[in-house]
């Protein structure tokens, strides 16, 4: 099988000096670090020289319109970019998987997160006997034989459909096995959920969070608990599970609300004890306030208010007003769970972010527990801008 893109490598040079960087792991390599971006099809194979053009640094793809136009496949003299060595390396990510997970209590996970597998810019998450693949922008589009791929892993994980997501359109087709309806059906820490591959959000769950969903299951005995952005429930099962006396799901879209719903009733939890409310999270939250209105436990799990660097001060006035109004919807000796999936918000930023609010709510808390994404959603060591995921649990006074 053919992995990927195999027209003739371009060679590109540095114009900063990043070799001790890139040699440490770091995948990426941005327009502004090279001499010159040849004007060639994105995913076009590239070798990477040094300023003088003399020593070879990496093997990878180029994507000239695309700030970060190379991505780091290989810094290995010895290894050639070959679809031997990609294979290689998807297997890697399969045996992976297979320590972390027992498919009798969890079959969905993230099966290769890019360049966490050495892997830049290609992605698959499996539910079950389905697997999504997504690729990060054009070049690694172009560069990744995603057919071939889809093929390989359908062969090994024995599943019955593949599908590519476009991350323009947000919609995914099947490309090997048979189209499944939607939604399908899958396991998490034997907790039954559903995701809708085609149309769904992401991938059609989110994955990351699976930890961090986990952590609320103990906490959630006798009390009343708010999901806030709670898309199709991951949280509110979570808490239900834990024997809630109530959970509200609060999300914007009415069809995330009606699986929300159906998680909850597939887990054969009480009926009364859920409720769906679709409507947007600060508007609610503002009048719960005006309300005197609180919950035992406040969870807050918005999309990412920051997609670029230069919208985090904008994410950053988002967040403080979001994480206030929690803390003033938290009862007394209450818990409050924030997170963020910014990638430009630090976990830094995003803890005095969170102090600064619970100080505007005039609260104060004690930390539980910080965490981010789980061991399926490796990074790098060299690259910790791909620890994305913030998730700060907090009991407030």
């Amino acid at each position: 099988m053919n992995f990927i893109n195999t027209s003739s490598p371009v060679k590109i040079r540095l114009s900063k000096n990043l070799i001790r960087t890139i040699k440490r792991g770091h995948a990426w390599v941005y327009d502004e670090a090279l001499q010159k971006v040849p004007n060639v099809t994105p995913g076009t194979p590239a070798i990477l020289f040094d300023k003088q053009g003399k020593k070879q640094i990496a093997l990878g793809y180029l994507d000239p319109n695309n700030p970060i136009a190379f991505r780091v496949c290989t810094t290995n003299p010895n290894q050639s970019l070959n679809s031997s060595l990609i294979e290689q390396r998807l297997k890697q990510a399969l045996d992976m998987r297979n320590l972390l997970f027992d498919s009798s209590q969890t079959n969905a996970y993230r099966l290769i997160n890019g360049a966490g597998d050495q892997l830049p810019g290609l992605t698959c998450d499996r539910y079950d006997q389905h697997a999504v693949i997504t690729t990060d922008g054009e070049g690694a589009d172009n560069f990744w034989q995603i057919e071939q791929i889809a093929s390989w892993l359908g062969e090994k994980l024995k599943v019955k459909s593949v599908y590519k997501k476009s991350r323009d359109t947000n919609a995914a087709v099947c490309i090997w096995g048979k189209s499944s309806p939607q939604p399908v059906a899958f396991i998490e820490n034997d907790i039954n959920f559903t995701a809708d591959l085609v149309s769904g959000q992401k991938t059609g769950f989110f994955l990351d969070q699976r930890e961090n969903r986990q952590s609320i299951t103990p906490l959630s005995k006798d009390k009343t608990v708010l999901n806030a952005f709670g898309y199709t429930g991951g949280f509110s099962i979570y808490a239900g599970k834990g024997g809630a006396k109530h959970v509200t799901t609060l999300d914007i879209a009415q069809p995330a609300l009606e699986a929300a719903q159906s998680h909850w009733e597939i887990n054969q939890l009480p009926i009364n004890n859920h409720a769906i409310v679709q409507a947007d999270a600060f508007d609610y939250l503002e009048n719960a306030v005006k309300d005197k209105k609180t919950w035992d436990i406040v969870i807050l799990d918005p999309p990412s208010f920051a997609p670029s660097e230069t919208a985090v001060p904008q994410a950053t006035n988002a967040y403080t007003k979001l994480i206030t109004l929690g803390a003033k919807t938290t009862a007394p000796q209450g818990i409050l769970a924030a997170a963020s999936c910014s990638s430009h918000i630090t976990e830094e930023m995003f803890l005095q972010i969170i102090e600064e609010s619970i100080s505007n709510a005039r609260r104060k808390a004690v930390i539980l527990k910080i965490s981010g994404q789980p061991a399926d959603h490796p990074f790098p060591l060299a690259m910790p801008e791909l620890r994305y995921l913030k998730f700060v649990l907090m009991q407030l006074d």
